[in-house]
């Protein structure tokens, strides 16, 4: 181990940063479907001994060592989210005639732009540089800020979150309730960095220590949580829920002469008659825009919608929904969820309130239409954000906390008022990326929000993963990916003791803080220590 690093201390040039983006790939493969949880473990350990090469190199001013470990920190970052966000082309692949062109931007631009934040993260774990365990405690200090800031700079895109990599199963998620996903992506840096200490020895009881302490909290918090699940409801206190996965290929979703058949589709799956023996769903959830149509100008689609319901069943589903404002003044368009009783009437509805940059809104749309750059303007859009989230009623009184898409991967959009709810509802349409990595990435991000609130969640997905989860995190029943189905199952309204958003974050910058003060003292001790 210890001749491996030196080798690796002493690489430079190209081949420093080609490591440094393989490395960063290799992590990737800690994500969904692979969840390869030892990835992370190389990839980490990679990264330190480049950084111990870079970082305090004698023949260089601190400017000088500080952009290069920058741009080591967005090599490997550029390797990770490449080889982990690599799925998001295929959206543009739906209508390649016209949006062909923007590949480059999706499939490289997004990668380059977020390692921005591992070069911000190494960056600032440079500063901090010393030796032994304590430049381990700096690049968590450093990643565990990165990944905030990564979670609302530019309205926020916290996929893929290193955290995840350490959450892969119930047991492995508990944490999050605790210290929330950017709690877990610091400690979880540190932990994943600690092998480098076989390199030079130094720190290295110490590291291991430390690495089996919060490795045994991190399993044992779980296993402790579980255990206390109270999720043993009365069969009488179920709610029957039907998730609708119609398995729609988004091509013909944009197509207007197939807009009734996609209708009809959806109603078949709703109406038809549940397993022998078996009760009637109360409450029929589908997908995100799973009405083709503006349904508030339809009334024949909501009169077949009266047809197929049974007496009491309500029908939750997504929608796009139409507000006019003032003569003159073009209508807006907001992505919704709404909540249709057996009468054909609408209930409740709630709109999207984070939006989806180039995919549900062009940022900077005028400016970039005053400059002539019309493909950029002519990409997806043309939807407006909520002002505020609204929680979705049902007739008989229970709520749902509404997440449409991809505002499950934002722990901080849920607020305080999700504590009254009776469960979260996440409703999206992932045909867009097709069977590749992109669905059970969204759908294992999706679970974290159910364990760090404490509330079940009901999923349902286009085209999968659909699914109820408990407040633990753990997958009642699911409908595979591009599996055309209908599922009915038994929600059972409990919920768990969790952390509020406001301590989660508190104990995140508290393990900040711990780990700060861990590099600074040591990197002072190292800059006044005599040779």
């Amino acid at each position: 181990m210890e001749r491996l690093a030196g080798r690796i201390m002493l690489l430079w040039g190209a081949r420093r940063h080609a490591l440094a983006f393989a490395a960063g790939a290799v992590g990737a493969l800690a994500l969904p479907p692979f969840g390869i949880f030892g990835a992370l473990f190389i990839s980490f350990t990679l990264l330190v001994w480049l950084m111990d090469g870079q970082a305090s190199h004698p023949g260089s001013g601190w400017v000088v060592r500080l952009r290069s470990v920058f741009l080591l920190g967005w090599s490997f970052g550029f390797g990770y989210f490449l080889a982990g966000l690599w799925w998001l082309g295929n959206a543009l692949l739906v209508e390649a005639d016209q949006f062909a062109w923007a590949l480059p931007l999706a499939v490289l631009g997004l990668p380059a732009f977020l390692a921005l934040f591992f070069g911000l993260a190494t960056a600032l774990a440079g500063l901090l540089w010393s030796d032994g365990l304590a430049r381990v405690a700096a690049l968590a200090f450093g990643f565990g800020l990165a990944e905030w800031l990564r979670s609302f700079v530019a309205t926020g895109f916290p996929w893929n979150a290193i955290g995840y990599g350490a959450m892969q199963t119930p047991i492995m998620m508990q944490s999050s309730a605790a210290i929330g996903l950017f709690g877990v992506s610091t400690l979880a840096v540190f932990v994943f960095s600690l092998p480098a200490l076989f390199g030079t020895r130094r720190g290295l009881a110490a590291g291991m220590a430390c690495g089996i302490v919060l490795l045994c909290a991190h399993f044992g918090y779980g296993g402790y949580r579980l255990s206390t699940t109270t999720d043993d409801a009365g069969e009488g206190t179920q709610t029957i829920v039907r998730l609708v996965q119609p398995v729609l290929d988004q091509s013909r979703k944009l197509q207007n002469s197939d807009r009734a058949a996609i209708f009809e589709e959806h109603l078949a799956l709703s109406s038809a008659a549940p397993a022998k023996g078996e009760r009637r769903p109360d409450i029929i959830v589908w997908p995100e825009t799973s009405v083709p149509f503006i349904l508030t100008e339809n009334q024949d689609a909501l009169a077949r919608i009266a047809e197929v319901l049974e007496e009491g069943q309500v029908l939750v589903a997504g929608a796009v929904r139409v507000e006019y404002s003032s003569a003159g003044s073009p209508p807006r368009y907001y992505n919704s969820v709404y909540v249709i009783d057996d009468r054909g009437e609408i209930r409740g509805a709630a709109d999207k309130v984070h939006l989806t940059p180039f995919g549900e809104y062009v940022p900077f749309e005028n400016w970039l239409r005053d400059w002539g750059v019309e493909n950029l303007v002519a990409l997806p859009g043309g939807f407006s954000a909520a002002a505020t989230r609204s929680l979705l009623s049902l007739p008989d009184g229970r709520t749902l906390y509404p997440l449409i898409c991809y505002e499950a991967i934002f722990p901080h959009e849920i607020g305080a008022d999700a504590g009254s709810s009776t469960a979260i509802l996440n409703i999206t349409n992932d045909a867009w990326f097709g069977d590749t990595p992109g669905p059970y990435q969204h759908f294992q991000q999706a679970r974290l929000r159910a364990v760090e609130t404490g509330l079940p969640l009901i999923r349902s997905a286009n085209s999968g993963i659909s699914a109820v989860i408990t407040p633990a995190g753990t997958v009642v029943e699911s409908l595979s990916f591009n599996q055309k189905a209908f599922l009915d199952v038994g929600l059972k309204e409990v919920s768990m003791p969790s952390w509020s958003d406001a301590e989660r974050q508190t104990h995140f910058w508290l393990l900040e803080m711990i780990m700060f003060l861990i590099a600074v003292t040591s990197r002072n001790g190292f800059n006044f220590r005599r040779n």
